[in-house]
């Protein structure tokens, strides 16, 4: 069975970046390295990944990669830090529902 990553990159302008791939060790280095000059975090490297979680199923991987994608910076930060509370704080402060994702 494969497994699949999302993942959260801290850039060095302080932005995050969200993914995912199905080897996490390999994209990572990808990101380092830059190999792709036109992606969101060539120009802003150095990253560290700071956050992830694995799936077993693509498109559950990818329905939580684009939930993460829509969240403001509060509620991705905590859910960097697995403060529970703050990311139920920051999503209501948003008002949007995400379990619909």
């Amino acid at each position: 069975m494969k497994n699949y990553y999302v993942y959260i990159l801290k850039c060095a302008d302080g932005s995050y970046y969200t993914g995912v791939t199905n080897d996490l060790n390999v994209r990572l280095a990808q990101h380092i390295e830059g190999s792709d000059t036109k992606s969101y975090t060539f120009r802003r490297r150095p990253i560290e990944l700071v956050w992830f979680e694995l799936h077993q199923q693509v498109k559950i991987a990818i329905a939580r990669e684009k939930q993460i994608k829509k969240w403001s910076r509060r509620k991705k930060e905590a859910l960097i830090k697995g403060d529970a509370e703050g990311l139920v704080k920051a999503s209501r402060a948003k008002g949007y529902d995400d379990s619909k994702v």
